[in-house]
């Protein structure tokens, strides 16, 4: 059964000092204090993460999946790493340096590893040229975006032509959450992870549906990250508004949301079976992608091992999970990755 990890992170070990090369900070620098750690600092000093080695070695990232019998694993960067904020032609600079990062170690372990790339999205045109090149030079089936761009919702029409772009080329979407709404009232208790990313993918998907974006683009293909947050637990709560007030919900006539299951992929990183239990009965096993947020804490570091105790699940449905729904999205086979 292959077991194809859909939401996993890497970086490169080092990069120039952006605020010398751009003239201008705000940028993440890694401080590669001491053997096999590092800390990703903002160039003004402020601390942001401390991340270990697999976050940038393939080899480690290779180690860890074979101890836990994973085949595949498709890497994005960093959330932190889009700079968004940055001027746009630097922002292109940047996103083809991680995309030839990225497209480096696909290259290398082929049938390991699969890269989804990174565009300047504050820029559109830019962002369709780089998409491009990453699906017709650099082989990548797709790309990585945020939840919203620079304060964008993803249902903003400035994003519609990359939206065409993305359709025409069969470029999937990973949507991952970043520069969360409210989070200023979130520093405490770590809780810009804990509530706020939930809800950011919330407002993504929500955006999306009531923008008309699956309406418009019916063949593009997105998945929502960590379980697609809030939504599938919200989903009564929001179909019932789109009812009672149409007038505010509705205004570009678009479904019940209830419709849109199954125009969408998730992956399955919930922390609780029954909650897995629950997507699994709402969205369904074929678009389901199990996904692990590695090599983060907040992710599942057991790699699925909560899959293999859940009896009640199919064994059919589980295939479909651990590869057949993630196959799909990124539009490839599974003989590719045959060892």
């Amino acid at each position: 059964m292959l077991k194809l990890d859909i939401h996993a992170h890497i970086l490169p070990e080092r990069w120039d000092r952006l605020k010398e090369k751009y003239g201008y900070g705000g940028f993440i620098e890694l401080d590669h204090y001491t053997t096999g750690r590092a800390k990703m600092m903002r160039d003004d000093g402020v601390f942001f993460r401390e991340i270990e080695e697999n976050c940038w070695n393939p080899l480690l990232i290779l180690d860890d999946m074979d101890k836990n019998g994973v085949d595949v694993m498709t890497l994005c960067t960093v959330p932190v790493l889009f700079n968004y904020w940055a001027e746009a032609e630097h922002g292109m600079d940047w996103s083809q340096f991680l995309n030839n990062h990225l497209a480096d170690v696909q290259r290398a372990f082929p049938k390991r590893f699969i890269a989804l790339g990174t565009v300047p999205m504050q820029n559109v045109d830019l962002a369709i040229s780089e998409m491009t090149r990453c699906v017709r030079e650099l082989r990548m089936p797709g790309l990585e975006i945020g939840s919203n761009i620079l304060g964008k919702n993803l249902d903003d029409q400035s994003f519609f032509p990359f939206y065409e772009a993305a359709e025409e080329l069969g470029a999937c979407l990973l949507i991952h959450p970043w520069e969360m709404a409210g989070a200023d009232r979130m520093k405490r208790y770590f809780m810009e992870w804990l509530v706020g990313m939930p809800a950011e993918t919330t407002l993504a998907l929500c955006s999306m549906l009531f923008g008309g974006v699956f309406d418009r683009f019916p063949n593009l293909k997105v998945l929502f990250s960590h379980a697609s947050g809030a939504f599938p637990f919200t989903l009564g709560r929001i179909a019932h508004g789109y009812n009672v007030r149409p007038d505010l919900c509705n205004v570009n006539n678009v479904a019940n949301p209830r419709e849109y299951i199954g125009k969408f992929w998730v992956d399955g990183i919930t922390h609780d079976n029954d909650a897995f239990r629950y997507l699994l009965n709402l969205i369904g096993p074929d678009k389901i992608c199990y996904g692990t947020d590695y090599p983060f804490p907040l992710g599942d570091l057991e790699h699925g091992k909560f899959l293999d105790g859940m009896s009640d699940i199919s064994t059919s449905d589980k295939q479909k999970i651990l590869s057949g729904s993630a196959l799909e999205f990124l539009g490839l086979k599974a003989d590719q990755f045959v060892r």
